[in-house]
């Protein structure tokens, strides 16, 4: 039997600090490039977004009561908690019970990891579809990245709750750094399933590289202009 196809019984055991006890399986450590990278690549996206970041922080406020920032707590390398931000794009206090029980059903199937919001969530603020589809509620996390907590490339951001699931086998994605996009974001995506994001986490951190990240940098561009597309098109269509 694949290590891959065990079952939910040898999950990771659901700890206070889910980097106990797991050490043995952090194999891997960013190479100074890849931080040379994420500052200059940070510092560059941060001066040159500010009138955006600018705009974007307005209209939210504008639009809906309540903080510009939502922000989170995630896991990172090593799986050390760590304060994610980005905007907030939907009202405020709405409960997380539904998206957590939504990502125990995909962690659990082979159902591709479609979000939870519908075309006409009430939960979404106006312009806040727009702004998802876009990723420029990604954008805060330029911060993140210059604190050292995230990079530009990598894993998806973990979730505390997601994280209490995984099979040991998983959690080799915290070998590396949660990045604002990743071989996952530009293959596939909601696509996929949840078996499957985990198999792309653990070929880039295996293949991890200047050029790969460069790669997977260039790509991101494409995606989010295909995913705005998209999003047009919906709304064509449905009126």
């Amino acid at each position: 039997m694949n290590v891959s196809d065990q079952s939910t019984a040898a999950r990771s055991p659901a700890l206070t600090h889910p980097v106990d006890g797991l050490e043995s399986l952090f194999r891997y450590r960013s190479p100074i490039w890849k931080r040379t990278v994420d500052i200059l690549g940070a510092v560059c996206g941060v001066v040159s977004l500010s009138p955006l970041l600018g705009l974007l922080a307005t209209l939210i406020k504008v639009v809906s009561p309540g903080p510009v920032f939502f922000k989170q707590q995630r896991l990172g390398v090593q799986g050390r908690p760590f304060g994610f931000i980005k905007f907030r794009t939907m009202q405020e206090n709405v409960s997380t019970s539904i998206h957590q029980q939504h990502l125990s059903d995909l962690i659990d199937s082979e159902q591709p990891m479609q979000k939870l919001d519908l075309e006409k969530d009430p939960r979404i603020i106006p312009c806040g579809r727009f702004i998802r589809q876009a990723c420029l509620d990604e954008l805060p996390q330029l911060f993140n990245v210059l604190l050292g907590e995230m990079s530009l490339v990598g894993p998806r951001p973990c979730l505390l709750y997601e994280a209490k699931e995984y099979l040991p086998w998983q959690t080799r994605r915290f070998d590396v750094s949660p990045g604002m996009t990743g071989l996952w974001q530009v293959t596939g995506k909601n696509k996929t399933t949840f078996k499957e994001m985990i198999r792309l986490d653990l070929s880039y951190v295996k293949k991890l590289s200047l050029w790969l990240d460069c790669t997977i940098l260039l790509r991101t561009f494409s995606v989010v202009i295909s995913q705005v597309r998209e999003l047009k098109e919906r709304r064509r269509q449905t009126g």
